[in-house]
């Protein structure tokens, strides 16, 4: 649910309670992430101010929200091309313009085994806020990639 309050948003949320949001946070999702055809319109909240990772928390469903990270936290290497049909689909003019972002899965009570999603990552046009998960070729990346090394 939302309400309105001097150009922000107060969204409730069953993570976060009662968040307030400026509309300007709002990313919306050309086309939903898979699996979850309800939801395109999302907000970042940080996780906290000492961590890099971030929750990419959705206004249509206050139980859906997913943890996300700059691949750079992940995996130094990864800088996957993307395609003009998507960068045509989100307006993005120039690379500084997108931002990409991996989803990742942390096994309830074992954050070491947490996993980040390199094949399909969301792109993000940081202007337009406009986004979409592109699926990348699964002959290169991983979509379990371990996040922390195994000893």
């Amino acid at each position: 649910m939302e309400a309105a309050v001097e150009n922000k948003t107060i969204v409730n949320t069953t993570r976060f309670g009662q968040v307030e949001i400026d509309p300007d946070r709002v990313v919306t999702l050309v086309a939903p992430l898979w699996g979850f055809p309800h939801a395109t319109r999302f907000f970042l909240q940080k996780h906290s101010n000492k961590s890099p990772l971030m929750w990419l928390q959705s206004l249509d469903d206050p139980g859906l929200a997913f943890v996300v990270s700059p691949p750079s936290v992940v995996s130094q290497g990864y800088k996957p091309e993307v395609n003009d049909g998507v960068k045509s689909e989100l307006m993005i003019g120039n690379d500084r313009e997108m931002d990409i972002l991996l989803i990742l899965t942390v096994p309830g009570g074992r954050p070491q085994d947490m996993t980040a999603n390199l094949l399909a990552p969301v792109v993000i046009n940081v202007k337009k806020r406009l986004a979409r998960q592109v699926l990348l070729d699964p002959n290169r990346y991983d979509p379990c990639h371990p996040v922390f090394e195994r000893h």
